[in-house]
């Protein structure tokens, strides 16, 4: 109980911070887990579509890709193509983390992983339009200039001082006649409970490993489970 107490301590911080102002000000608690509703609401229906990308991301899009349009070599055309994602993405900031820490890992870099960021935060097409209408066009396109120049800047900087060794990446290496799932990127399609169901099953529309050791028997299915999963979410050393 401690140690689950331990790991979820912000979640549990957050609760006691509640508990304490439903006791003080009852208005105030009542108004903020109104508030707070609302963004796991729109959390709710937003976050599946994200994941959803980030699995296409992982399953069809090829690294060497990545890394020539969006890598360490990629330039000023690396630069463009990530304000223009930014750009033209839709929905909130904290949509875009789950597909940036995707992009790095694929091989893009850190300066233009700062780059969609903050384009995405600050310089949205539709939040452009919006400025425009009401402060008008001058106003926007003076703007969005120096906010471009500035996103840039900011981008080479932070990759001079942050370096991918300083984020925290998954280890990819798998022990050798292992199976791993990334539950995050299952679609819940149930191929591989049909395929393998030595290793498999399905619980609500996800999938879950029952075994995660290869056998001689099972090796060539494993192998084969791999290469059919739709969301590349299967793994095996």
């Amino acid at each position: 109980m401690i140690e689950k107490l331990k790991k979820n301590k912000f979640l549990v911080i957050v609760g006691a911070i509640y508990i304490i102002l439903f006791l003080t000000n009852t208005e105030k608690a009542t108004l903020s887990v109104k508030n707070s509703g609302y963004y796991i609401k729109e959390m709710l229906m937003i976050m599946p579509v994200v994941f959803l990308l980030t699995s296409l991301l992982e399953a069809w899009v090829p690294k060497k890709m990545i890394m020539e349009h969006l890598g360490e070599g990629s330039g000023f055309k690396g630069s463009f193509i990530s304000l223009l994602l930014g750009s033209i993405s839709a929905g909130p900031i904290y949509a875009a983390f789950p597909i940036c820490k995707t992009l790095l890992k694929k091989g893009a870099s850190i300066s233009n992983i700062v780059v969609i960021l903050s384009a995405w935060a600050v310089i949205k097409i539709p939040m452009l339009a919006n400025e425009a209408k009401f402060l008008s066009p001058k106003f926007m396109a003076t703007r969005w200039v120096f906010t471009t120049i500035s996103i840039f800047l900011m981008g080479y900087i932070i990759s001079k001082l942050v370096k991918k060794e300083d984020l925290p990446m998954e280890n990819e290496e798998i022990e050798e006649g292992t199976i791993i799932l990334k539950s995050e990127f299952c679609i819940g399609c149930g191929i591989c409970e049909k395929l393998v169901p030595e290793h498999f099953f399905m619980e609500g529309n996800k999938a879950l490993v029952i075994n995660n050791k290869v056998t001689e028997e099972t090796e060539t299915k494993a192998q084969k489970i791999q290469e059919k999963c739709p969301a590349k979410a299967i793994q095996v050393g």
